[in-house]
């Protein structure tokens, strides 16, 4: 390890600026993102994500660069890019190319390129191995090498990070493997598990969220269920969770940069050796049809009051999680579409997203406060960030109308009383 001179971070976003941040506690090590404005605010010490605050940032020994000449002299190169779906909800691998040629654009013979990003088998070595050769003119497996190892960020959570969780890790052989062992080893108290290859350390990550997409579609569909027998899912759960090995997942919506996208990347594989993926893509159906199936259940209700066209609506919450500003494949956004096309007049407040980001990404315009919001006929409670949570019935009373509905998405107000006049729903 001491002959490495330095690791290069390709892509500063949840995973890349975390992972980053904590190698540079042992490594001599530069970040680098090609988005100028990233660099620039984390420089001034602003990190966008809230993964990272000001005075880690600031007693970081991290070196931040937006051009490729900065990175030329790393020996170690690990890219956290983005891989999302398409339209079509194919894997897009743009990124991992994107990002392949501009590595390979400064690789010198011995140096190791890692993948982080989640990608379905094959992609490290058939995808951004190929490319890394075109852009470099080396030889894959003589001149340089390749590696994998999953990153496992969990935006928002400040338990699971990035140097206490056990990092996979496979090698292109047996060197290059020890090489990362020992880079990985340094950075996490949560130990190092070698895969037997990167194929399979490229499948263990896409399974881990595919499997979590599977268990919540299960929880949204027996939801469903109950909601014709009058039952609350939340008691339900509160009930069989007693049960020693009872998996405790909650309904809502599945959004985000992971667990609504890498169940597709697992089902294109399955499709190109010739196999239907029916459980996973049954999974994705029904997780993806909780926004239109929340709508629908508030208009319901609001039929009940005489209430339909035109009726206001407050929406609490866009981003894909609670507590965090994440916006990426948020599915708040269907229930909002399908309201707006029932005829529903509908406002979004968002205590953490960012407001230019909403209007990029999904043309909306958020509500800058809600000190002087009132007189809704519905109140959405679609993310539980806290400070939604912290509501009282106060709260209610004054944003909506004398005989108002709360829906309660997340079942973040399950105990709050309201008055007799507040009508309630929820999953």
């Amino acid at each position: 390890m001491s002959e490495l001179k330095r690791i290069a971070v390709v892509g500063l976003g949840y995973v890349g600026l975390p992972l980053a941040v904590h190698l540079a506690r042992h490594f001599s090590v530069i970040g680098l993102d090609i988005d100028s404005s990233r660099v620039e605010e984390l420089q001034a010490g602003l990190d966008r994500t809230n993964e990272i605050d000001a005075n880690s940032l600031s007693a970081s020994t991290l070196e931040l660069t937006d051009q490729v000449s900065g990175i030329e002299n790393a020996e170690i190169f690990i890219v956290t890019v983005p891989t999302p779906v398409d339209q079509n909800n194919e894997p897009d691998l743009a990124a991992v190319r994107g990002a392949s040629k501009l590595v390979g654009g400064v690789l010198k013979k011995g140096d190791i390129v890692v993948c982080e990003s989640t990608v379905y088998p094959g992609v490290t070595e058939d995808v951004a191995g190929p490319e890394l050769e075109a852009a470099s003119g080396l030889t894959c497996g003589t001149d340089f090498f390749l590696g994998y190892s999953p990153e496992r960020i969990n935006p928002g959570d400040k338990e699971h990070t990035v140097d206490k969780i056990t990092k996979v890790v496979a090698g292109q052989n047996t060197e290059v493997t020890q090489v990362l062992s020992e880079i990985y080893g340094r950075l996490t108290s949560g130990g190092i598990f070698v895969a037997r290859d990167i194929r399979t350390a490229e499948a263990a990550k896409v399974i881990e969220n595919t499997q979590r997409d599977i268990n919540i579609a299960f929880i949204n569909e027996v939801t469903t269920i109950f909601q014709k027998m009058d039952l609350s899912v939340y008691d339900v759960l509160e009930a069989a969770g007693t049960k020693w090995n009872f998996l405790n997942f909650a309904p809502g919506l599945v959004g985000g940069h992971c667990i609504g996208v890498d169940p597709f990347y697992l089902a294109h594989s399955a499709t190109a050796h010739g196999l239907n993926p029916e459980i996973i893509l049954a999974g994705r159906r029904i997780n993806d049809g909780m926004g239109k199936y929340v709508a629908n259940s508030v208009v319901e209700e609001l039929a009940k009051k005489d209430k339909g066209v035109g009726a206001k609506i407050l929406i609490l919450g866009l981003t894909f999680k609670e507590n965090v500003p994440d916006l990426r494949n948020s599915r708040v956004i269907d229930i909002v579409r399908e309201l707006e096309t029932q005829g529903f007049m509908v406002d979004v407040h968002d205590a953490l997203a960012d407001a230019t980001e909403a209007s990029e990404i999904f043309g909306i315009s958020l509500m800058p406060t809600l000190d002087d919001a009132g007189g809704y006929d519905c109140v959405v409670g679609a993310v539980p960030h806290q400070p939604y949570v912290d509501f009282d019935d106060s709260r209610f009373e004054s944003l909506l109308t004398g005989d108002g509905l709360v829906a309660d998405v997340k079942g973040m107000w399950r105990s709050l009383e309201l008055p007799d006049s507040i009508a309630r729903w929820q999953l």
